[in-house]
């Protein structure tokens, strides 16, 4: 279902003159009003009058997420303070927050590619949107909120936390989209389980997941036990939030890309070259329209690749993979680079196994160590003890042919491993303690 045909249908030759003339106004206005960008041109060497077509993108300094740590808070701002009306923030968990601003119209587009996100989820007017994303600082929240809202569904402002609660009131008020992570989506269904609900018994039709990366495996866990469609949405806060690309729910297949808003390149992560179409390499953005935090390309540190081919939906922008890693992510254990993603997927393809596990990674005896934590259902851990020991030895092979690496399984019971309420916490690496 569209919500803008006239934007999302747009002949790519249509297109890429609206990207390239947006480019420019871009380039203009951050080099006139942030010196970072100024400056990081006139270092390239190039200036905005030099951009005459997409290809000149390449040449264009990118931006990464310390650029912003060290523009902390509002360094990279492109207007007055006068004029943003919202300013969003990341954790900060790991260093200085990241601080984003908005203005009005820049609130407006949000709104808009959240309510061409829903509308692509196959929800509209007369829904009722369950957002179990967080409210506050984190961006997920409100975007979906007032995309919910511009469709003419009727939200319920849940946020995270209280899952018995969660429960009552979507089964009470009829719920039928539910928006969260995909880790608590699952958490939220053990919930019901436990309470006696069945969740085919409430009205969710569809699930809206995203911030945090998930396979096409977990789709089908989902799936399954929430009785619903699962979509797959991707954003981040520094582009604009949640509403940068979604999947359809007629094809599932790769999310798209709202490219008048959003130019995505892909690089080599290493050498920062623009790779061929096609190719699996880092996501880059540049936004096109924002006023108050345009970014020139950013780094998002994420692994896709684009998907260029027609979709059955009639939308014209390109598509994106499911993120597989990231490349600051990317775990390098013996020298061999393992991405959490793909050990998922590995995982969720095992009968038995329940889709909730943990990555440990330590140091002995100066030589790196990998276990498997993951949850089994009821039935299989109190089977023999036999069985148990197949399943672990069978999927530490599975993980040795497809990283050349040895591991430790550890199978445990249901509910061991801790719920989250947001993002799932899927690795833990002792050794930065004992570096």
């Amino acid at each position: 279902m569209l919500w803008n045909e006239e934007f999302e249908t747009l002949p790519r030759e249509a297109l890429e003159a609206l990207q390239l003339k947006r480019l420019r106004t871009t380039c203009e206005r951050v080099y006139a009003n942030v010196p970072f960008y100024r400056q990081a041109f006139d270092a390239a060497g190039i200036k905005p009058s030099d951009i005459r077509s997409l290809a000149d993108l390449s040449r264009l300094p990118f931006t990464t997420k310390q650029d912003l740590r060290d523009s902390y808070p509002y360094g990279l701002f492109c207007t007055p303070m006068e004029q943003v009306v919202r300013i969003h923030a990341s954790s900060g968990t790991t260093g200085k927050p990241t601080v984003v601003g908005y203005t009005r119209r820049d609130i407006e587009i949000w709104s808009e590619l959240m309510a061409r996100c829903f509308s692509a989820a196959g929800a509209s007017r007369g829904d009722i949107v369950h957002n179990a994303y967080g409210y506050g600082l984190f961006t997920g929240g409100l975007g979906a909120h007032y995309g919910a809202e511009k469709v003419g569904a009727s939200v319920i402002p849940m946020s995270g936390g209280n899952s018995k609660k969660q429960i009552m009131i979507m089964k009470d008020f009829g719920s039928t989209v539910l928006t969260a992570t995909p880790s608590y989506a699952l958490h939220l269904a053990e919930v019901a389980e436990e309470e006696g609900i069945p969740m085919e018994s409430l009205n969710l039709k569809v699930g809206i997941f995203g911030a945090e990366p998930w396979s096409n495996a977990m789709r089908q866990e989902l799936e399954a036990k929430l009785d619903l469609d699962a979509i797959d949405i991707y954003g981040l806060s520094e582009i604009i939030g949640p509403g940068v690309s979604i999947e359809c729910i007629e094809a599932k297949h790769g999310m798209h890309i709202m490219e008048d808003h959003f130019i995505a390149e892909i690089i080599d992560p290493e050498s920062g070259e623009p790779l061929p179409p096609g190719e699996k390499g880092e996501l880059v953005f540049t936004t096109v329209t924002k006023e108050a935090f345009p970014l020139i390309r950013y780094r998002t540190r994420d692994i896709t690749r684009l998907i260029s081919e027609p979709c059955r939906c009639g939308r014209t922008f390109h598509r994106m993979e499911k993120v597989s890693g990231r490349s600051d992510d990317m775990l390098i254990i013996r020298g061999v680079n393992v991405f959490p993603s793909q050990i998922e997927a590995l995982l969720m393809n095992v009968k038995a196994i329940e889709p909730h596990y943990q990555i440990i990674v330590d140091s002995k005896d100066h030589m790196d160590t990998l276990e498997v934590q993951v949850e089994v259902n009821h039935h299989l851990f109190s089977d023999e003890i036999r069985h148990l020991q197949n399943l672990s030895a069978s999927i530490q092979k599975d993980i040795k042919d497809l990283y050349g690496i040895s591991c430790k399984v550890s199978l445990v019971e249901p509910k061991t491993i801790a719920r989250s309420q947001g993002k799932a916490v899927r690795v833990i690496d002792r050794r930065k303690d004992r570096a």
